[in-house]
C-alpha cells in the first residue's frame, strides 16, 4: 500500500534532522554560543539568535515522557482517517529536559495516554528513503 500521508520536506534547515530520522535516530540542532537547543531546527538560535549551530545525536534509544496531548477525532488532512482516534502529544524528552516534541503516540487505546506516561521513539519507515519518528507507550 502507498503511503497516503503529507511527506514532510527536508530543507537547509531541517535536513540533519530528517537525515538521521532517515536512519532511525534523533539528532538535535544545538546552539554553540549558548548550550540552547532548536527544536525544531531553524536558520538561527531561538534563544540567543547565534547562527554558530551544530547537531548533536541522541542515537536510537530515546524515551521522553508525555508533557500535554489531545485526542483528534477527525482527520485533519488526507490520509489520517484510518488513524482516528490520533493522539497528537508533546513529548518531553528524558535526555534534554527544555526539549518538547510534537508527536503521534501510536498502537495504544486514546484512553491508554496520561500526562507523565514513558514514551518511546519508533520509527515508522513511510518510503524506501524516508522515516517518521513517533512514539509508543512503553509499561
Amino acid at each position: 500500500m502507498t503511503y497516503q500521508k503529507p511527506i514532510p520536506l527536508k530543507n537547509i534547515d531541517n535536513a540533519p534532522y530528517w537525515d538521521a530520522a532517515d536512519h532511525h535516530e534523533l539528532k538535535l540542532q544545538k546552539c554553540s554560543d549558548c548550550s540552547n537547543y532548536n527544536h525544531p531546527p531553524g536558520p538561527g538560535c531561538a534563544k540567543c539568535g547565534s547562527t554558530n549551530l551544530t547537531w548533536e545525536n541522541f542515537g536510537g534509544d530515546v524515551e521522553g515522557k508525555v508533557y500535554s496531548y489531545i485526542i483528534s477525532y477527525r482527520p485533519f488532512l488526507p490520509g489520517f482517517q484510518n488513524d482516528i482516534p490520533l493522539v497528537i502529544a508533546q513529548v518531553e524528552l528524558d535526555n534534554v529536559k527544555d526539549v518538547r516534541i510534537i508527536a503521534n503516540i501510536i498502537d495504544c487505546e486514546a484512553k491508554e495516554v496520561e500526562i507523565g506516561k514513558t514514551v518511546k521513539m519508533v520509527w515508522e519507515d513511510i518510503t524506501d528513503d524516508r522515516a517518521l519518528p513517533q512514539w509508543k507507550i512503553i509499561e
